[in-house]
């Protein structure tokens, strides 16, 4: 029996050293990174993301940086798993190894669980339809799910809109629930990962990481975050849903975080992120509305001491 890829990973909250260790370790074991990150995909968010400069990446090959434009809409989950795939397999037939760094649950969920995503395309009518339901009604798709799709409303808290909407789409084009799709975090199979896995998570003291965030704004807005924030598209203000800035104009600046957070624990540390833009904004004399945070709860938990 052919033996499977190893897949190395690196994972752990904002600001807590990744890109640093992941440099560190590429070195030393002949690795090339691949970015697990959903803003770092997007070209022309480079400072707001923290993604590292070239120098930065002291010449180590970077991979998933900048390969999706920002007004693209289509982008998803099952791109970033081909693409991060196709890279996996070109980094190992150049007898190197694959390091993904992230960042964003769900895409590392993809490369680490047989996770199947459903080929339905997006319908803007029928998101819509549950959009303006939602709206009049909060709560009423969750319910909607919970008719069509029992396992599925069971798996997705009612706050989880995005998600909920979107297998109420799937069951709307195809007439048959998402969760019939695959198998999702439970039962998980080792045999069926197409990687042999290895991760390795890194942590530290909240209030550290609080202070290390406040650092990273003040070197953001150093390295010139407020001219990044002011070059962006207005296609940004409503479609791309991974964009921490929804507007702005010359003397305020709109900002949400759409978070995708394995535990209530780390709502904190992603609210304290948003103060730290906000009050960085504020110095330079910009107004900025008390952030919003749109929370997304996982699908499950069980990976998170992996």
């Amino acid at each position: 029996m052919r033996e499977k890829q190893k897949l190395y990973l690196i994972v752990g909250p904002t600001a807590s050293g990744k890109t640093a260790a992941s440099l560190e370790v590429a070195k030393r074991i002949n690795a090339e990174v691949i970015s697990a990150d959903s803003i770092q995909v997007y070209r022309g968010m480079d400072i707001g993301s923290a993604k590292p400069s070239m120098e930065e990446r002291a010449g180590i090959p970077h991979h998933m940086l900048s390969v999706v434009a920002p007004n693209e809409t289509k982008f998803s989950v099952a791109c970033f798993r081909e693409m991060a795939d196709a890279c996996i397999a070109d980094i190992a037939a150049r007898e190197k190894r694959p390091l993904v760094v992230g960042g964003t649950g769900l895409y590392v969920n993809a490369l680490t669980y047989p996770l199947n995503f459903t080929g339905a395309p997006a319908d803007p009518a029928i998101r819509e339809k549950y959009v303006s339901l939602e709206a009049e009604q909060p709560g009423a798709a969750h319910k909607r799910l919970q008719e069509v799709d029992p396992a599925s409303a069971a798996r997705l808290h009612p706050n989880d809109k995005k998600r909920v909407i979107r297998a109420l789409e799937v069951f709307e084009l195809t007439g048959r629930p998402i969760s019939e799709n695959g198998e999702g975090f439970s039962a998980l199979d080792e045999s069926k990962l197409p990687y042999t896995v290895r991760i390795a998570g890194l942590t530290m003291p909240r209030e550290v990481l609080y202070a290390r965030i406040e650092q990273r704004v003040d070197r953001m807005m150093e390295q010139g975050l407020l001219d990044e924030v002011k070059a962006a598209p207005e296609s940004l203000d409503a479609p791309a849903p991974k964009v921490v800035v929804l507007s702005h104009d010359e003397s305020a600046v709109t900002l949400q975080l759409q978070v995708w957070t394995k535990s209530e624990d780390y709502w904190p540390l992603h609210y304290r992120l948003l103060e730290s833009v906000k009050k960085a904004f504020d110095a330079k004399g910009i107004s900025i509305p008390y952030p919003q945070m749109d929370v997304h709860l996982p699908e499950n938990t069980s990976n998170s001491d992996k």
